[in-house]
């Protein structure tokens, strides 16, 4: 080829959506602008295997900025209350970027929150739903949100609306909730996939097996509220659970932190 090209390895959580997404609309922006024909092309990698052919065949180990992980992630963001760690200290070690591809997907931690009236007749079926998704319980409590938690809890479109607003924070303080910390690979977005849109009769025309469509009603008593992002997962489980879990391996990123 005659023009030079600029390969770069990245990383953060959800890596290939994100950059996908990205380029898309950087791309469709670059499109409007220009009024020639020498417009920016863009390939990226679309799986974990092919980034890591790609990564070995233009980069050596040197190349890379080296990875710092936590010996015991989310130590400093949560306290883990587990005889493993305790009176040990916190410490740095770095990482081969290679080794971190070939770990395959992080141990993540995402919250579910069971809404008042949704899990005192449907517990067992729940808890055999999260086992068979390769969920891990590393945290359950029973609840009764106050108001403040309950507003934390909506989506910004649902606190633009009054009667929306009304109606959410009404409802989930009514009666006790149950909330769990779960734990599996890509734990987050897997949870999401799961419960399906906000709306049941949304999920149930996506797709009658989603939870909101079989334990939801509409779209304010629709069973479930998940965290939506890593970010909001980290500050769900700061909240609701201050006294710490019963696991120890989470990873965390640290530019993702809260």
């Amino acid at each position: 080829m005659s023009n030079p090209v600029l390969v770069c390895a990245l990383r953060r959580i959800d890596a290939f959506r994100a950059l996908a997404d990205t380029l898309k609309r950087f791309m469709q922006h670059g499109e409007k602008l220009s009024r020639s024909e020498s417009l920016l092309q863009a390939v990226m990698a679309l799986t974990p295997e092919v980034t890591f052919r790609q990564a070995a065949l233009f980069f050596t180990e040197t190349d890379f900025v080296t990875v710092k992980r936590l010996t015991f992630p989310l130590l400093d963001k949560i306290t883990f209350v587990t005889p493993k760690i305790e009176g040990q200290s916190q410490q740095n070690h770095a990482e081969s970027l290679f080794s971190y591809l070939q770990t395959g997907a992080q141990i993540l931690c995402t919250v579910l929150l069971i809404k008042p009236g949704a899990w005192s007749h449907s517990l067992a079926r729940i808890l055999q739903k999260l086992d068979l998704e390769k969920f891990h319980v590393v945290g359950m409590k029973h609840i009764n949100l106050e108001a403040d938690v309950a507003l934390g809890l909506l989506s910004s479109e649902e606190k633009q609306d009054p009667a929306a607003l009304e109606a959410h924070c009404s409802y989930l303080t009514s009666g006790t909730a149950l909330v769990l910390c779960l734990q599996r690979p890509n734990a987050v977005k897997k949870l999401i996939d799961l419960l399906g849109p906000e709306d049941p009769k949304l999920a149930q025309a996506q797709d009658p097996f989603l939870w909101r469509a079989q334990y939801g009603t509409n779209a304010v008593q629709n069973g479930f509220y998940g965290s939506k992002s890593y970010q909001i997962a980290v500050r769900d489980m700061k909240l609701f659970f201050p006294e710490g879990l019963c696991c120890a391996e989470c990873q965390t990123l640290e530019e993702e932190e809260v």
